[in-house]
């Protein structure tokens, strides 16, 4: 069992941060395609489906079968750090999230440098989170 939990654990991450990824470059595109009306809806269409077909999904199936990987775990300090890094990647989806409602209603105040800025959040989180679970240093 915990063979599988691990497995679906990596599955539901790297489809999460792939879209982790790729989400605040849409944003990008979108704002310096902001006077297309065309591309507009286009844009905010591919980032409707990304958050809610692939990403949503992804973050809870990341927390539940992560969940059920700590059971076999047991308590460990670095463990905790983990679950506070991954507390931040959900806060972050969720002002993506945010971001995508923004741009649908028009709210544009948002510039490319500042999404490109943001775009790196998510590698260094990352970094951060398999040095804690290859590491495991304390």
């Amino acid at each position: 069992m915990y063979e599988t939990l691990k497995i679906l654990h990596i599955i539901s991450f790297v489809s999460w941060f792939a879209g982790l990824f790729y989400l605040p470059r849409l944003f990008v595109y979108h704002i310096e395609n902001n006077t297309n009306k065309e591309m507009n809806e286009v844009f905010q269409k591919m980032e409707y489906k990304l958050l809610r077909i692939i990403m949503n999904p992804a973050m809870i199936l990341t927390w539940v079968f992560g969940l059920g990987l700590i059971h076999y775990v047991g308590f460990a300090w670095w463990l905790i750090l983990k679950l506070i890094l991954v507390a931040i990647l959900t806060w972050f989806h969720m002002y993506l999230a945010k971001i995508r409602k923004n741009l649908e209603h028009n709210y544009r105040d948002y510039t490319s440098r500042y999404l490109r800025i943001i775009n790196e959040v998510p590698t260094i989180l990352l970094v951060l989170i398999v040095i804690l679970v290859v590491v495991k240093p304390f």
